[in-house]
């Protein structure tokens, strides 16, 4: 299993560090002490649980979890905080342990044996399971993640650093440029068009002839047209039997 730990007491995170280290065979990928920068993480990595605290910076423990509570993909979480009184909207969460400070080592041995007798019986049950996963990727939205079915995604389109992603009725900015993100897209659906512009083969409605023998695509449902750059127009006649 891999973990975070999200606590802003060192003391604490440390010692929570070394009682998971020395009493199971979970790995800590990392340990943060704010929980906007846990969600900037979580859009690039997956892990299997999160050890969180409530009373952390930028967005506190409880908000994070209602977010992650969103994921097609949600990581167990196990609460380590000195407030009793948020355990009843934890299990509303589906938390699968609430944990009062300060730390009692038995108790924390009992919850880490649960954590990885789970994590086995999960493993047997995804091994039996033969539907297959909808492929989604994770979207930001006002410092929120939306879980989006890529099925959703009309086209995307570079801004310098930054990425712009557009579905039926939503646009959303992601902090990395267009190539890390085009790279997260099934290649058999999505095709980089131009150098600013990645579009969804399956949304292209109309492909009307451009001045040097290139394209502008029309997509269903939108008005904006998308370029078909020159460097690009062989390739696309090949994908589009043209």
């Amino acid at each position: 299993m891999k973990a975070l730990i999200v606590e802003d007491e060192f003391l604490a995170q440390q010692e929570l560090s070394w009682m998971i280290q020395h009493h199971s065979k979970i790995e800590i990928e990392a340990c943060f002490d704010d929980g906007l920068d846990v969600l900037k993480y979580l859009q690039q990595h997956r892990v299997d649980v999160i050890f969180l605290d409530i009373n952390i910076p930028s967005l506190d423990g409880m908000l994070l979890a209602q977010n992650i509570h969103q994921f097609a993909h949600k990581p167990l979480i196990v609460f380590i905080t000195a407030w009793k009184e948020h355990a009843v909207e934890a299990f509303e969460l589906e938390a699968f342990d609430y944990i009062l400070k300060p730390y009692q080592e038995s108790r924390i041995v009992t919850m880490l044996n649960k954590l990885e007798a789970t994590a086995q019986a999960q493993q047997s049950v995804s091994h039996l399971s033969a539907t297959p996963a909808p492929q989604t990727v994770n979207l930001i939205k006002d410092e929120r993640i939306i879980v989006t079915d890529v099925n959703d995604i009309y086209y995307v389109e570079a801004h310098e650093k930054l990425t712009f992603v557009y579905t039926r009725r939503e646009s959303y900015v992601m902090s990395m440029n267009i190539t890390e993100f085009c790279s997260r897209l099934p290649e058999q659906q999505f095709f980089r068009c131009h150098r600013s512009y990645c579009v969804s083969l399956s949304k292209i409605r109309e492909i009307e002839p451009w001045f040097n023998n290139t394209y502008l695509l029309k997509l269903r449902d939108l008005e904006f047209q998308v370029p078909v750059s020159r460097s690009k127009v062989k390739l696309f006649r090949q994908l589009m039997r043209l």
